[in-house]
């Protein structure tokens, strides 16, 4: 059946049919109003101006077509590639599910092999980049220090080099070139993220093995061996793998569409995770645990935010009009470790501002809970991560989403990214 917009423009009294596929409608059929029929007509040319959208923020705009994530927010659901996210949280590690996403299928032991045998050998650093983590102070902000060991990483690679020097398209088009730089970027990511946590914590580095996963090795580099870890985050990163079109991938499309190596548009989602209301609310949710100290004063606390109409950092996510699916799935996790997370202090007063805010009825009428993002963070705790390394292994967890996302783009035709703007003449003084 034929689904449209039967529009009529009430400045020229002219009708128009905007097709609808899928509850969309294409920008370009709305700029074909206003458009005059006589192309003669000079003056009649410079006056109508096709009809452009105004949505600030993007909060009703579509940016790409995208076969990797759906969220459905008003029933709750993920899938990925189909697959929902329940079945390959139970039934898989994240080393499959970023196959899954990256890739668009399961992948067999020789895949693993292969990806673990390019990433492997991607995360020995040059000297270079070990000088440049190792000469900031130890306690520095982990933020600057990530996109210092990315840009160093991408100064040394003969590849990502060549993309600003060529003026055809590097990866765009040639999957083959793109799956290997796709893949060295994830590892010097983590080969970052690892220096950075030996660095801060005044320990030696331990060189990879390309017989780990990507979070195998990680550990590996920081020198964490306690199984439970990577038993953890094997089920965690899961969750976070991809979560459609947000900021931080917007941000790596954007950069991704004047044909920049991935290194630089991961470096650009990166530097959108560490914003206050993207990622680095995490941030400011542990700084109000500190603050409030102990379990017992956090109802005051509460009262406090709700009297003076502040915000709870953590609580809330304008995707799901019903709850996160992720949630339950943590939830599993968080009983599986009560032990750890019941010995926290920290977490005593997290999980005391989760018990009031799920009785409240200010939390409860406008649907406030705790998001799958903050949660998540409550297991890395548990399994003794300081609060400043939180973000930057949740935005290492969620680069092979954005990266996929990247890669789909190098199959769709070459679009450099330009919003328009509507222009608002100054106030005469």
């Amino acid at each position: 059946m034929d689904h449209h917009l039967q529009v009529t423009d009430s400045r020229t009294g002219k009708s128009y049919k905007i097709p609808i596929q899928g509850n969309y409608i294409r920008a370009a059929d709305i700029g074909r109003i206003g458009a005059p029929e006589d192309k003669e007509d000079i003056a009649s040319l410079k006056a109508a101006r096709p009809l452009q959208i105004l949505d600030n923020g993007f909060q009703h705009t579509a940016c790409m077509e995208s076969s990797i994530t759906h969220i459905d927010g008003l029933r709750g659901t993920i899938r990925y590639r189909e697959f929902p996210i329940e079945s390959v949280f139970h039934q898989y590690v994240y080393e499959d599910v970023m196959h899954l996403i990256i890739w668009g299928s399961i992948p067999t032991q020789q895949q693993k092999d292969h990806v673990r045998e390019v990433m492997g050998q991607a995360m020995n650093p040059p000297q270079s980049v070990k000088d440049v983590i190792s000469s900031f102070p130890r306690d520095a902000e982990t933020f600057p220090m990530i996109l210092a060991g990315m840009s160093a990483f991408a100064s040394t690679d003969s590849v990502i080099c060549k993309t600003r020097h060529q003026q055809s398209a590097m990866f765009h088009g040639h999957l083959d070139t793109a799956d290997e730089a796709l893949a060295r970027t994830i590892a010097y990511l983590a080969t970052t993220i690892s220096l950075i946590y030996c660095h801060k914590n005044n320990q030696p580095w331990t060189p990879p093995s390309v017989s780990r996963s990507l979070l195998g090795n990680l550990l590996h580099m920081m020198g964490i061996t306690d199984p439970r870890v990577e038993s953890c985050l094997a089920k965690l990163w899961i969750l976070y793998a991809d979560h459609e079109m947000t900021n931080s991938t917007a941000a790596v499309l954007h950069a991704g569409s004047t044909l920049i190596d991935p290194v630089s548009a991961v470096t650009a989602g990166i530097i959108c995770g560490y914003g206050p209301l993207h990622g680095g609310a995490i941030d400011l949710a542990y700084e109000a645990f500190r603050h409030i100290g102990t379990a017992e004063r956090v109802p005051p606390f509460i009262e406090r935010i709700k009297a003076k109409g502040g915000r709870l950092f953590g609580y809330g996510h304008r995707v799901y009009k019903t709850r996160d699916p992720r949630v339950a799935l943590i939830e599993e996790l968080l009983e599986e470790h009560r032990d750890a997370v019941e010995a926290n202090p920290l977490l005593r007063v997290a999980m005391a501002i989760d018990r009031y805010a799920n009785q409240d009825p200010y939390f409860v009428e406008r649907g406030l809970k705790a998001n799958a993002d903050l949660m998540g963070c409550f297991l890395y705790t548990a399994m003794g991560f300081d609060t400043d390394m939180i973000i930057a292994i949740t935005i290492l967890s969620r680069t092979p989403g954005a990266l996929a996302h990247w890669r789909e783009s190098l199959t769709q035709p070459v679009k450099l990214w330009r919003p328009q703007q509507k222009y608002n003449p100054p106030l005469a003084n």
